[in-house]
């Protein structure tokens, strides 16, 4: 008998031990998990204020896939909402406010336990990528709460390795999502031609893009600074492919609603008759223009198509990247000459 007293005091003296201890942890916690993501800025949040994109992501349902999500009538936004059933565990989230591109608030629940405030931030880089911080806070916790803490390890155990999970498998969800491409060929159709003014140069293969990328902002420079109407987006010109040789003739054009007469000996004025063109798509990086263009010269083979020699050959560029900074979404036409 006297054994058992001792065994119920050393139970009590036990218990009364682990309620204090729990009894003097915080009444809040918080935790914070930073990475660079290699994308743009809007990119990134434009994933993450869309909860419908959440579970490519979401570490919780890499580790269990059999978690049942049912989104909301609304998931992107304010008000944007959904939920999760975790083998009968319930979890409800939603986007309480929202700095477009900057920063996002949300209000998560777990089950019964109080509400925990979940907060994003998006801050650029110089070299187009995104540091992302996610962090989850709570407070004025109660007992029970602190106790199922406190034997799992704490929040910074339980939390913080998913969410470093979760950013990686963000970082690399937004990579492949920006390389996404298509390539249509839409077949024969007219080009309408009409005026453009133009600068031209000759280079390598290799210093194509380079040279591509400094002489149409000075066309398009030009036009805006003389108060030229552009007749529609830019284009490149090519007059000479030569791969053999190494060697690429272009043009870097700006279409005009009529004739200019110029005031730069660098910046022409030129003019596309009409012609009959076969016309290429591609949606998706400029990486993917090789491909494009192979594409197309495939298509007027098959289709015992003639090339007019020395005819138009265009690139047109009809996405603006500094407006569209997900590649994925970018526009280009191909346009080559046929009889």
């Amino acid at each position: 008998m006297k054994i058992l007293k001792y065994v119920l005091l050393l139970l009590l003296i036990l218990v009364i031990g682990v309620s204090i201890y729990i009894a003097v942890q915080p009444n809040s916690f918080e935790v914070t998990r930073t990475k660079t993501i290699n994308a743009p800025q809007s990119v990134v949040y434009n994933n993450v204020i869309d909860f419908k994109n959440w579970e490519a992501w979401s570490p919780w349902i890499e580790a269990k896939p059999e978690t049942v999500v049912t989104l909301g009538d609304k998931t992107k936004g304010v008000g944007g909402s959904y939920k999760w059933n975790d083998d009968g565990e319930i979890g409800r989230m939603s986007t309480t406010a929202a700095n477009p591109t900057s920063s996002i608030s949300q209000d998560m629940q777990f089950g019964d336990f109080p509400k925990s405030d979940v907060t994003w931030k998006f801050e650029p880089n110089e070299n187009g990528t995104t540091d992302v911080t996610w962090s989850i806070s709570g407070k004025d916790l109660p007992f029970g709460f602190k106790m199922f803490s406190a034997f799992m390890g704490g929040m910074e155990e339980q939390i913080g390795p998913d969410y470093e999970r979760g950013l990686t498998l963000l970082d690399s969800v937004v990579q492949a999502e920006m390389k996404v491409y298509s390539i249509n060929v839409q077949g024969v159709t007219q080009h309408s031609g009409g005026y453009y003014i133009y600068n031209t140069t000759s280079s390598k293969f290799s210093d194509f893009e380079q040279n591509m990328t400094t002489m149409l902002p000075k066309v398009g420079a030009y036009a805006m600074t003389h108060n030229i109407t552009m007749a529609g987006p830019p284009f490149i010109l090519y007059h000479k492919w030569d791969e053999e040789n190494d060697a690429v003739i272009f043009s870097c054009c700006v279409p005009t609603n009529s004739k200019v007469v110029t005031d730069d000996a660098d910046i022409l004025t030129g003019k596309l008759e009409s012609f009959k063109t076969v016309k290429t798509v591609l949606k998706g990086n400029y990486s993917n223009l090789k491909e494009a263009w192979e594409t197309t010269m495939t298509y007027i083979a098959d289709n015992n198509l003639e090339m007019v020699e020395g005819g138009a050959m265009l690139e047109t560029y009809i996405t603006d990247p500094m407006s569209e900074p997900n590649p994925a979404n970018w526009l280009t036409e191909i346009y080559v000459e046929v009889e």
